[in-house]
């Protein structure tokens, strides 16, 4: 692997990232500068945290920080996904999402794992 680009889980954070950006704009418009905005950022922390973090890879614990600090961005997004599909979704929930990231959650901890256990430095 020679870049973060080539990570899955940046792959995966980049492209849920580009969805939540489409699907927060079309939020009413008192809320593009308070829930959008908070979810914009939240999801767009998880693909920029990881490529901070691979950047520190040569400092193991430090690249495992970052990827917890991923984690808890992906935590915050699902977090605001439920908020914003109980508000503005209750007919057609934002499950699809939630579980995107839910999945997404998943694989950054199984990467801490691998991190913490088989990286070489």
């Amino acid at each position: 692997m020679s870049s973060y680009k080539d990570l899955e889980i940046y792959k995966m954070a980049y492209k849920l990232a580009i969805e939540i950006h489409h699907m927060s704009l079309k939020l009413p418009k008192y809320e593009l500068y308070e829930q959008g905005s908070q979810i914009r950022r939240s999801s767009k922390s998880i693909k920029d945290t990881i490529a901070e973090g691979y950047g520190r890879k040569r400092y193991k614990a430090d690249f495992i920080k970052f990827l917890t600090y991923a984690h808890a961005s992906c935590d915050e997004t699902i977090s605001q996904l439920n908020m914003i599909s109980d508000l503005y979704y209750p007919e057609t929930p934002l499950t699809k999402l939630i579980e995107d990231y839910n999945n997404l959650g998943g694989k950054i901890n199984k990467f801490i794992r691998y991190v913490e256990n088989k990286w070489k430095t």
